[in-house]
């Protein structure tokens, strides 16, 4: 059996999909088992946790974005090369 590499950026948006719907999440949780604060706070920190999960999310989400580029990008050059060949 020969192992097949797999197409360049196929990872990349792997990892930015699974970045993008966790980090909220994650996000949420973590705010969460911060706690409330005893004082008088602007913003409770589970909206600390769930902005910068969001923020996260949103960095997964160009990560992904990268990934499907790249992908594209060599899909098409892998077909001009294959029209190159046949023409040849």
């Amino acid at each position: 059996m020969r192992l097949v590499p797999t197409a360049p950026g196929f990872w990349m948006t792997v990892l930015g999909v699974c970045i993008a719907a966790l980090s909220p999440l994650l996000g949420f949780l973590i705010g969460t088992m911060s706690g409330r604060p005893d004082g008088e706070v602007i913003l409770d920190p589970l909206y600390w946790g769930l902005f910068g999960g969001v923020v996260i999310g949103g960095i997964g989400v160009l990560l992904a974005v990268l990934g499907g580029v790249r992908l594209w990008r060599g899909r098409r050059a892998a077909e001009a090369d294959a029209a190159a060949e046949t023409a040849a």
